[in-house]
């Protein structure tokens, strides 16, 4: 018998400190005047951001990308768009000792994914870039730059049999 006692004990104490009770006088919500909006410091912001990622190991860039993308969209950031561009291919040759006797030739792709984040509060910022600076993979190459057109004509293949007419 002890038990229902303590359990409706608990439900009117619940019921007391519920939301409805708490919002303040007779359940309406408190109203500000409007030109204290216009009193906050205005915070500068970057247009356009991307953070760019280039690595030789396609699944760990792969998931890196997806985390600074999540990263950012948890903390409130804008992500307008994010690409992979086309891999750069890199011949590497190794020689026989002693000679100039070409022993193996390698292709090296490398990969790289941007994330372009605009209205990127500078308060933010500096927090941001640490915490995916922090989490960064080994063998990864990180940099974030203002967006220029360049970046954009990067990101698409040129069609050869079209370059021609």
């Amino acid at each position: 018998m002890v038990l229902p006692i303590a359990f409706k004990n608990c439900s009117r104490l619940i019921a007391r400190l519920s939301p409805a009770s708490t919002r303040g006088y007779k359940g309406q919500g408190f109203s500000e005047p409007d030109y204290l909006d216009s009193l906050k410091p205005q915070q500068p912001v970057y247009e356009l951001l991307n953070v760019q990622m280039k690595s030789y190991d396609f699944p760990s860039l792969e998931r890196f990308g997806r985390y600074v993308h999540r990263t950012a969209e948890f903390m409130g950031l804008t992500v307008a768009e994010s690409w992979a561009t086309p891999p750069q291919i890199q011949q590497v040759q190794t020689y026989k000792p002693k000679s100039k006797v070409v022993d193996k030739m390698y292709k090296l792709p490398l990969y790289e994914r941007n994330v372009q984040i605009s209205d990127f509060p500078c308060t933010l910022a500096p927090i941001f870039l640490e915490v995916i600076h922090c989490n960064l993979p080994e063998g990864m190459r990180l940099s974030v730059h203002p967006h220029e057109d360049e970046h954009e004509e990067i990101r698409y293949i040129p069609e050869i049999g079209r370059a021609h007419v």
